[in-house]
């Protein structure tokens, strides 16, 4: 199974080498940032698994991103672990209404978080999400993130398989460009409708002869994924 990956958000470098060092010691992936703009933009582009959050930072709060990424379609269901030197229960109530998913004091022991983190993560994947689609022989593995076509591993893009993830779960069903962006690129990110196009291009390039045809151009619409002619 592939590692899960980790973003921890801290404005303190010492604490963020703290945690990256217990969370790769548990074989963990870690990202980090060091602000809340900075983690925003991550969040978007490396789609992590979890988020360790300080909640009180310079700039934008911790909280205040907890709030924004649960508002966000895109990442809406990203677990948030908040880190605080709070203690006070009105405190804790603040964290887990802004979406916090769990809620650790400093100073806290590098086992007492990984054990937190583990639960969450837990708690957090939702069924069927790990289950490998098939479809006509092509195959999509979301636990090693890999595609293969009748046996044979296909070299694709991390927006490309976003995007055949997203088609190969819904399947059937005419999409917008409008709408893609939304699902695969998330809705406040700025990206033109015609980039859609040029990844859609690029993962039937990908598919090769024998699959690319199963994503269908819908004209005056969109596109969809389907094993009708």
């Amino acid at each position: 199974m592939t590692a899960k990956t980790v973003l921890i958000v801290d404005d303190e470098a010492p604490i963020r080498e703290m945690i990256a060092v217990a969370l790769e010691m548990a074989d963990y992936r870690v990202l980090e940032a060091d602000n809340a703009q900075t983690a925003h933009a991550m969040v978007v582009d490396h789609q992590p698994d979890l988020l360790l959050l300080d909640w009180m930072m310079p700039g934008t709060s911790g909280i205040e991103l907890a709030r924004r990424l649960k508002r966000e379609t895109a990442t809406s269901e990203l677990p948030v672990i908040l880190l605080t030197a709070k203690g006070e229960e009105d405190n804790k109530i603040l964290g887990l209404e802004a979406g916090a998913d769990d809620y650790i004091t400093k100073p806290f022991s590098p086992r007492e978080l990984v054990a937190r983190l583990k639960a969450v993560l837990r708690r957090s994947t939702p069924k069927g999400v790990e289950d490998l689609v098939e479809v006509e022989g092509l195959e999509l593995d979301p636990v090693s993130h890999r595609v293969s076509a009748n046996g044979k591993s296909l070299e694709i893009g991390p927006t490309e398989y976003r995007l055949l993830q997203f088609f190969m779960t819904h399947q059937e069903r005419a999409y917008t460009r409008g709408q893609l962006l939304d699902q695969v690129w998330g809705g406040n990110v700025y990206v033109e409708e015609r980039t859609v196009d040029v990844h859609i291009r690029r993962l039937r390039k990908a598919l090769g002869d024998d699959h690319q045809h199963l994503i269908q151009t819908v004209r005056g619409t969109g596109y969809r994924f389907s094993i009708k002619v």
